[in-house]
């Protein structure tokens, strides 16, 4: 039986774990949770997974969880440090990292010192700090899975193959809902139409970076060091039927790819079990019912934020961190209403443009990283709100 542990176990990639694992009770067991504030679902979770020990980033929440789970022996664990803890509890065997956002660096960097097998879904951690984390992997004997539909496409499509003969890797995009809209129109895009994916059903933050295209270009920096390839061999297609997650072509022409329904328990599973597969229950594929598979070059034009990711892994550096946490408050703040849809590339330009690149040596060097540019960036998005 294998020991899980999940990070961001109240999100949609926790929960669908954790519908992997009740369907599957001889093969898994829970032994760790963390969330971010949502104390009651972590607490519905308790009751059914039993976990040793559970942390909470909030610690008004871990408070109030407490007061009501007294009795069931469970471990109680508040902040940064509790949900590391957590991450690098010695019954884990395989660490889900699903924290959204740059919060997952820490807890996922503290697993890999824990030498805890790791299922990557949350790109932030190695777009922050890429060269640190496979640098730690490898010295800890820690073998990352990626858990991302996309990735875990690449992943199973480079199986049985030779690194050296790859040519290409393709990430597929679906373009968000917002695809088919002239840039003019997007000025005025609300959140709730913003919101509305096409294939995907995801949270809030992804699925604006979904409407963006940043989805892709943290995307590119992450395949950049879960798979070590140069930007030069990554591109992105436009995929709208969200059918073929993503491709390998080789040297010699051949182009394999990896495809499925828009579910995350294929993925998800697939780290959790790798190398074996297991007997989920969604519906077969009806590539005739389907009809056609359509792809599109992405427009940089109107949709940058794809272009940012391509130009913060050419500087390399503190640059991805800097692109990422610029990201995650300007999608805040456009969550908020507090800034338009286009405002969020805006914001962005703004503090990469403003950023000086340090090497990242240290997991200090990316923190202080993200520290910087999220209060270049808060600056950004108030000067739009005046």
């Amino acid at each position: 039986m294998k020991r899980i542990v999940i990070l961001g176990s109240t999100g949609s990639i926790g929960t669908s774990t954790l519908d992997i694992v009740a369907k599957f009770p001889h093969e898994f067991q829970i032994v760790g949770l963390t969330a971010g504030t949502n104390d009651e679902k972590l607490e519905e979770q308790i009751r059914t997974f039993k976990p040793l020990a559970v942390a909470l980033s909030d610690k008004a929440a871990a408070a109030r969880l407490r007061a009501r789970c007294k009795a069931t022996g469970v471990e109680i664990l508040d902040g940064v440090e509790g949900t590391a803890a957590v991450a690098a509890l010695a019954e884990g065997d395989l660490v889900i990292s699903a924290i959204v956002g740059g919060a997952g660096l820490v807890p996922t960097l503290a697993a890999i010192r824990a030498r805890k097998q790791v299922a990557l879904a949350n790109k932030e951690p190695m777009v922050m700090a890429g060269a640190l984390m496979q640098e730690e992997a490898r010295k800890h004997g820690v073998r990352i899975f990626p858990v991302d539909s996309e990735h875990s496409a690449i992943f199973q499509s480079l199986e049985g193959h030779r690194r050296e003969d790859v040519r290409r890797l393709i990430l597929t995009a679906s373009g968000g809902p917002l695809w088919d809209m002239p840039k003019e129109e997007m000025r005025d895009v609300k959140p709730q139409q913003a919101l509305r994916h096409p294939n995907w059903k995801m949270g809030a933050k992804i699925t604006i970076d979904s409407a963006t295209l940043m989805n892709k270009g943290l995307e590119v920096v992450e395949a950049r060091w879960l798979f070590d390839v140069p930007a030069s061999q990554i591109e992105v297609l436009v995929h709208r039927e969200s059918i073929i997650h993503s491709l390998v072509e080789y040297c010699d022409g051949s182009v394999i790819a990896q495809l499925g329904l828009p579910d995350m328990r294929t993925p998800i599973s697939y780290a959790m079990k790798y190398p074996e597969r297991m007997p989920l229950d969604p519906p077969p594929l009806d590539l005739a019912g389907i009809g056609k598979l359509t792809f599109h070059r992405p427009d940089h034009e109107r949709f940058p934020c794809l272009g940012f990711g391509y130009e913060a892994l050419r500087i390399a550096g503190t640059m991805p961190a800097t692109l990422n946490a610029a990201n995650e408050v300007a999608v805040a703040a456009y969550l908020q209403e507090r800034i338009g849809f286009l405002d969020i590339a805006e914001v962005i330009r703004a503090t990469m443009d403003a950023h000086t690149p340090r090497p990242v040596t240290t997991l200090e060097d990316a923190l202080e990283a993200d520290r910087s540019a999220r209060e270049e960036a808060s600056a950004k998005v108030t000067a739009i709100t005046r």
